[in-house]
């Protein structure tokens, strides 16, 4: 049995901050290697719910599950990251979460209004203006000329295409289309689910980090669900992640460091490593020190807090030990080659070290950091 409910609850005058607006239960969805196999079977299948009956779990000829028995809830206010290896089932995954294709199994509650911008070309019609298809999308949406009209300019000054608004969508480069795109999915249809898939790493930094600082306020009142292979971004803003492997649901946690741990564990040494490797980090730990906590995800402002690294140096060559922690904006607030206790830069030779720094009390707002260790 397989269903898709979307009920629109946006234009209720309170939200309930904990209220579930994405609900999946056991969604599966195979496909077919051979086209003509797969045309054969899409006519079995229509006829098979034309008569009542649904899908079996065997799969046919040269079928595969490309999603497999997932199931999970998003509450508004939570913003999910789906991360994988390519092929994982992510982007199958967010299609059948926008109505695009249909589960074969399982059944999928979409509780809002939906936006989603899972693909570089945004549902423009490419021979229409950038103008023409803000007013398009809005009334696919039922939003009236006027209600347009009120937005107009805020979707022009978001997307930052100026001119080019009166160009045909056929003109505008890859990054332009994302810009638009984002700019009509964020400000003008106001979603309660926003479906991102990995749009955001064909803009340029700039408009990046505008779009995740938007992400980031819409999160405030919507579920957010955003497929990114930057762990970066999904460190950075995400609350809660995801891991797929071969269609499967490998985690769902709340740690987004033991998610990203899982999903850099699917890659070969080889394809993981970053550098020339002449030195390889194994392990960093952070500490609250005045609670005693090992290992934690977050430290306490005013509290002292500690860096513990375990890395090897492979090389004859003398290495020095970098630290920098960025914002959630990825602007560099702390930058800096560690010293040893004599004020002098910590050079490191060949073998194995194991240090700790002491951050101190640090003076941060509260918020997300991303801390960066280099060798």
């Amino acid at each position: 049995m397989t269903s898709i409910v979307m009920t629109e609850q946006s234009l209720q005058p309170e939200k309930d901050s904990r209220e579930v607006l994405v609900r999946v239960e056991g969604v599966s969805k195979k496909f077919c290697r051979s086209l003509k196999k797969s045309l054969w079977y899409g006519v079995q299948d229509i006829a098979s719910e034309l008569v009542g009956r649904t899908g079996g779990e065997e799969l046919r000829a040269d079928e595969f599950w490309a999603v497999k028995d997932v199931s999970f809830e998003l509450r508004r206010g939570e913003c999910l990251g789906l991360i994988g290896r390519n092929g994982a089932g992510k982007s199958t995954l967010l299609r059948m979460l926008n109505g695009l294709i249909k589960p074969d199994q399982g059944r999928i509650e979409m509780n809002g209004r939906v936006g989603g911008l899972i693909a570089l070309g945004a549902g423009f019609n490419p021979v229409l203006t950038g103008r023409e298809n803000v007013y398009v999308n809005g009334s696919i949406l039922g939003l009236s000329k006027g209600e347009i009209d009120a937005k107009l300019e805020e979707i022009i000054e978001f997307a930052e295409i100026g001119e080019f608004m009166d160009a045909p969508v056929q003109t505008y480069s890859s990054g332009m289309n994302v810009r638009l795109g984002f700019a009509v999915a964020a400000v003008l249809i106001k979603p309660d689910i926003l479906l991102l898939d990995e749009v955001l790493a064909v803009g340029d930094i700039g408009f990046t980090i505008k779009c995740l600082n938007k992400i980031r306020e819409l999160t405030a009142n919507s579920s957010v669900i955003f497929v990114s292979h930057s762990m970066q971004f999904v460190s950075t803003f995400c609350n809660r992640v995801i891991v797929m492997k071969g269609g499967f649901s490998t985690i769902d946690t709340a740690s987004i460091g033991e998610g990203i741990d899982q999903y850099l564990a699917q890659f070969s040494m080889e394809e993981s490593r970053a550098g020339t490797g002449d030195a390889s980090i194994s392990d960093v730990l952070l500490r609250n020190l005045d609670n005693n906590d090992t290992g934690c995800q977050n430290f306490v402002i005013q509290q002292n807090s500690s860096l513990q690294i375990e890395f090897e140096v492979i090389t004859d060559r003398k290495s020095k030990l970098f630290l920098q922690i960025d914002t959630q904006g990825f602007v560099p607030i702390l930058a800096s080659v560690i010293l040893n206790s004599s004020g002098e830069d910590l050079v490191l030779e060949r073998g194995k070290h194991k240090v700790s720094l002491a951050l101190g009390k640090l003076d941060f707002n509260a918020g997300s950091y991303s801390i960066v260790i280099g060798i």
